[in-house]
Order: C-alpha cells, then sequence, then structure tokens
C-alpha cells in the first residue's frame, strides 16, 4: 500500500539496490543462524518488488493488456531460474577458489553487482503514475500524453471510485469476496509448482550427466516456459479471458506430473518437466494479473488487494518445500501427487472466480440498463 503513496521509480529501485547489498552479504556469512537472518531481511526487502511492479503497470495498462505486460515482468523470474544454473555452472567451474573465495560466495556476489546496476539504470528509466510529472521516462511524454493515459485508466475501472485513503482501499479489499478467491486460487498455485525450488535436484535424479551438466540441463524448460507463457498471456488478452486460459494450463501441468510420477525413464520424465514448467508458469502470471485487475475499484484497492494475495500466496512456497524430501529421491511421489492435487484445486477455484464474475457482470449489465451508464464487465 506505500508505493500509493510514494514515487515508484525511486521506491523500486531503492529497494532492488538494498536487496543487492543483502544478497551480496550471502557471501560472508559464516553459520546457518547468520544466514537466517541475512535470508529474512532479503525477504522483507525483496517483498515490494513483484505486487509493486504490476500495480505500477496496472496504472499505465487496461485490464486486457496487462497479461502480456505481467508475463514479461514474470519472465525476468523463469529466465533467472533458468541461467541461474547455467551462470552458477560457469561459476563453480572456473572461479571456484579465486582470490580465495568459494564459487558459491562468487556466485551471490557476481548477481548481487548484476542486480544493482539494474536497479541504478531504473533510476533513469522507470516512470511514476500517469499524472506525474516526475519519474525517469516522464521526458518522453507530452502533457496531452499524460492525460490520455489517464483517462484510458479511469474508463477502464469496473466499480465506481469512493474514498481513496489507504485505509479505505484496504477495507474495499477486505470485505471484497473476490480478494478471497483469488487468494485461495494464488495459494493453490503457487503450491502446485513446488518443484521450482528443487528442480537442479530433480534433474540430477534424471541421472543425465554431472552435476554441471544438470545444471546446464534445467535452463531449456524453463526457456520454453518462457515463450510458452508468452503467447498464453498474448492471446489472454486478445481474448480478454483469463480462467479458460488458467484452467487449460493447469491441465498441462498436471500431465507432466502425472508423466513424472508414472516413470522413471529418464527421456519421459524430462519431456514431463518441459510439460509442468510451461504449464505452471503460464497459469500463474494469469493469476496474479486476473487479480489485481479484478480489485480495481480504487488504487489503493487495488494495491491493497494485490498485496493481500501476494503475501497470501506464499504460503504455498511456506508448504511445498515438504513435499520434497531426500528420502522420495529421485522419483518424489509424494509431491507429484501433491502437485497434481494443487494444481486440480487451482483449476477450481479459477472455474468459481470465472462464475462468480459472470454473475457479477449480469448485475452490471442489468444496472446499465436501467441507468444508462456504461456497461463495463469484470474480464472473466
Amino acid at each position: 500500500m506505500l508505493i500509493t503513496r510514494v514515487r515508484p521509480g525511486l521506491y523500486l529501485p531503492t529497494c532492488a539496490i538494498l536487496w543487492s547489498g543483502v544478497s551480496a552479504a550471502t557471501a560472508a556469512v559464516t553459520s546457518p543462524g547468520q544466514l537466517f537472518a541475512v535470508q529474512f531481511v532479503l525477504g522483507i526487502i525483496e517483498a515490494p518488488l513483484f505486487p509493486g511492479a504490476v500495480y505500477l503497470m496496472s496504472c499505465w495498462y487496461t485490464r486486457r493488456e496487462l497479461a502480456l505486460r505481467t508475463a514479461l515482468l514474470y519472465s525476468g523470474l523463469v529466465l533467472a531460474q533458468a541461467f541461474s544454473g547455467l551462470i552458477a555452472a560457469g561459476v563453480f567451474s572456473g572461479m571456484s577458489g579465486a582470490a580465495g573465495v568459494a564459487g558459491w560466495q562468487w556466485l551471490f556476489i557476481l548477481e548481487a553487482a548484476l542486480s544493482a546496476f539494474f536497479a541504478l539504470t531504473a533510476y533513469f528509466i522507470l516512470p511514476n503514475y500517469p499524472h506525474s510529472k516526475t519519474g525517469g521516462a516522464m521526458w518522453s511524454m507530452t502533457e496531452d500524453m499524460r492525460r490520455i493515459a489517464v483517462a484510458r485508466i479511469e474508463a477502464d475501472r469496473v466499480e465506481q471510485p469512493t474514498d481513496s485513503s489507504v485505509w479505505q482501499g484496504l477495507r474495499l479489499a477486505l470485505t471484497d469476496m473476490k480478494t478471497y478467491i483469488f487468494i485461495f486460487m494464488n495459494i493453490f498455485m503457487t503450491s502446485s509448482y513446488g518443484f521450482n525450488n528443487f528442480f537442479p535436484t530433480m534433474v540430477r535424479g534424471f541421472g543425465m550427466g554431472s552435476s554441471t551438466m544438470a545444471l546446464v540441463l534445467t535452463a531449456p524448460p524453463y526457456i520454453l516456459g518462457t515463450a510458452v507463457s508468452f503467447g498464453v498471456a498474448w492471446s489472454s488478452d486478445r481474448k480478454k479471458e483469463r480462467g479458460f486460459h488458467i484452467m487449460a494450463n493447469n491441465c498441462i501441468s498436471i500431465v507432466g506430473f502425472i508423466i513424472s510420477v508414472a516413470t522413471l525413464n529418464t527421456a519421459a520424465r524430462y519431456t514431463a518437466a518441459f510439460l509442468y514448467t510451461s504449464g505452471s508458469f503460464s497459469a500463474n502470471a494469469l493469476v496474479y494479473t486476473w487479480a489485481v485487475s479484478s480489485l480495481s475499484q480504487t488504487p489503493e484497492k487495488r494495491a491493497a488487494g494485490g498485496a493481500i494475495v501476494n503475501i497470501m500466496g506464499h504460503l504455498g512456497n511456506v508448504m511445498s518445500p515438504y513435499f520434497f524430501p531426500d528420502s522420495d529421491s529421485p522419483r518424489y511421489t509424494m509431491a507429484m501427487i501433491l502437485q497434481i492435487v494443487f494444481a486440480g484445486l487451482t483449476f477450481c477455484t479459477a472455474f468459481t472466480s470465472k462464475t462468480y464474475l459472470r454473475r457479477q457482470n449480469k448485475k452490471l449489465r442489468a444496472t446499465a440498463d436501467e441507468t444508462g451508464a456504461m456497461y463495463n464487465p469484470f474480464t472473466t
């Protein structure tokens, strides 16, 4: 909610600078307690980025333009997973022990340096809000362009705005049934791709080569997942539809999980990895987009609702590591079964959300017919 009262062109890059420093500090830890402390601080500082960035985009792009932009943002996370394996393979093989620094320490130092560089760049190119006259990119916009940008977002709002205080926005989000539907959808979605944190270990269990080769082989499924998520998001925006796109990708993920749990054949399991990474990443990018665009009565409600959905969704990240005990390696049968269950629950909540929003649209249509107001439905 803080982002509605500060300049995002300063707030988001500053958070990135801070977490780059904290991430670099990980290279200096010498005990589990220090590691837990650094990771705790890192989590707090990193938390504003994704919801803050999506909120900022929702201030510039309409609901029917947001899915592809969110997929582009989310691709940064997916590609980071893809290239982190390649970078780690290179660092461990080429820099381990250089200057008396271990390979894992170099990894944190180099990645923190890259993050800091791009954060500094963002100060000069990241805009604030359409109505703002400040921000890194505002030199490229005329007054008329800013007015048009503001008018586009106001015309795209489904519900009529009320008091725009931060606390009123929080109250509106907490009293909206849609918030809770999206909370459960996001929890189920994040639980269904718990493999994300264990993927290098899973690929190593395929027995396709050395540990370095396993890191390299993690990249192709993530790269394909990025490409598929772009295509799905483009289709979702073009067709002005969210629910069926999420449900279809849940089904693709489920097929991948079933193949993975049904066989120990290396080729089949690696092929299955392409299916469940593509399905999970494509669906996940749409869930948060759908939530933010459906909770847009006021900017404050959109920020509060998006933050609540994002924070609660991390419960899935808390649960999913327990799906992968070492004793289940290399098949991880329990994890695959649980991910099938949670992907199915995501399917069900997406269907519930679509049904609920369709009913809301019927009420909006009836009201528009009675009052002569413009009919602007929710995206379903």
